[in-house]
C-alpha cells in the first residue's frame, strides 16, 4: 500500500506539473525562457499524462484565450457542459477557425512535436499518445512490477482530468471570484488551484495569460511558480514574465492592471 501510494501521489505531482508547466506555462503561453533540455524534461510528463500532442494541446488552449467564452472558444461552458467537460477532445478535426500553421508557428519548427503531432491528423495523433503511454506503463511493469505500473497510470488517467475539469469550473461564475473584471467568465478556484498547481487561480490567468505567475495574493498558492522561481534562482530559467507589483485591498474586480515584466536570472 505504502508503495502504491508513494507512486502514485509522485507521479501525479509529476505529471500535474508538466501539464501546468511545461504545456501551459511554457509552450502556449511563453512565459519563461529556458533551455530545450529543460522544456523537454517538463513536456514529457504532460505527454505521458495522456494530454495528447503539444501542439494541438497549446494549439487548442491559444484559440480558448482568443475566442474566450464565445462561440469559437472550443471548451467555453456557455457551449454546453458536457462538451466543455470532454466533448471537444473526442474532435477528429481543428475547427475551421483553429490552424496550427497559423497559430502555432513557433512549435511546428520542433521536429519532435511535429512528429506527435502526425502533421495533424487527431486521430492519428491521439492513437500514437495512446500507444506511448501504454509503453511507458509496461516499461515500468517489466522493470519494477504492477503496483508502481497501476500506481502510475492511474496517476496518469486522474491527471488527466485536472486540465478539462479547469475548463469547466473556472469558467463557472458561481463557483469563484475574480479578482480582475475580464471581459469573460474565468474565475479563481481555490481547489481547483490545489489539484492543478495553481492553475485554478483562473481569473488572474485571463488578466494576465503571459504571466509565468498566477497565483496573485498571499493566499493564492501557486505550486508551478514555486518551481518556475526556483528554477530561475538555479539558472535553469533566464528570464521570467510576470505582472507589475499591485496593490489588493482585499476588494473583488477593483485592482488595476497595466501588464507584465520580464525577470532576468
Amino acid at each position: 500500500m505504502f508503495q502504491f501510494a508513494s507512486v502514485f501521489f509522485g507521479s501525479y505531482v509529476w505529471h500535474a506539473l508538466g501539464i501546468t508547466i511545461g504545456y501551459h506555462r511554457l509552450l502556449s503561453h511563453r512565459s519563461f525562457t529556458c533551455p530545450k533540455p529543460v522544456e523537454y524534461f517538463w513536456v514529457l510528463p504532460a505527454y505521458l499524462a495522456f494530454e495528447g500532442a503539444p501542439i494541438w494541446w497549446s494549439t487548442m488552449h491559444r484559440a480558448h484565450h482568443h475566442f474566450v467564452d464565445t462561440p469559437l472558444d472550443p471548451h467555453s461552458p456557455r457551449n454546453g457542459l458536457l462538451h466543455a467537460w470532454w466533448g471537444w477532445v473526442l474532435d477528429r478535426r481543428y475547427p475551421e477557425h483553429i490552424n496550427p500553421e497559423l497559430q502555432s508557428k513557433d512549435l511546428l519548427k520542433d521536429p519532435i512535436y511535429r512528429f506527435l503531432d502526425q502533421g495533424g491528423d487527431l486521430t492519428k495523433s491521439h492513437a500514437l499518445a495512446a500507444a506511448l503511454n501504454g509503453l511507458f506503463r509496461l516499461a515500468i511493469l517489466s522493470r519494477f512490477g504492477w503496483v508502481p505500473a497501476t500506481a502510475s497510470m492511474l496517476a496518469g488517467l486522474t491527471v488527466m482530468q485536472v486540465p478539462v475539469m479547469l475548463n469547466l469550473f473556472c469558467h463557472m461564475t458561481s463557483l469563484g471570484y475574480k479578482n480582475f473584471k475580464t471581459d469573460d467568465d474565468s474565475v479563481n478556484v481555490w481547489w481547483v488551484a490545489a489539484l492543478a498547481m495553481g492553475e485554478g487561480w483562473h481569473n488572474n490567468h485571463h488578466a494576465f495569460p503571459g504571466s509565468a505567475k498566477s497565483g496573485l495574493k498571499p493566499s493564492e498558492i501557486d505550486v508551478s511558480w514555486m518551481v518556475i522561481s526556483a528554477m530561475q534562482k538555479l539558472g535553469l530559467v533566464s528570464r521570467t514574465n510576470v505582472p507589475k507589483e499591485m496593490d489588493f485591498d482585499g476588494e473583488e474586480d477593483d485592482v488595476e492592471y497595466e501588464g507584465l515584466v520580464w525577470q532576468t536570472a
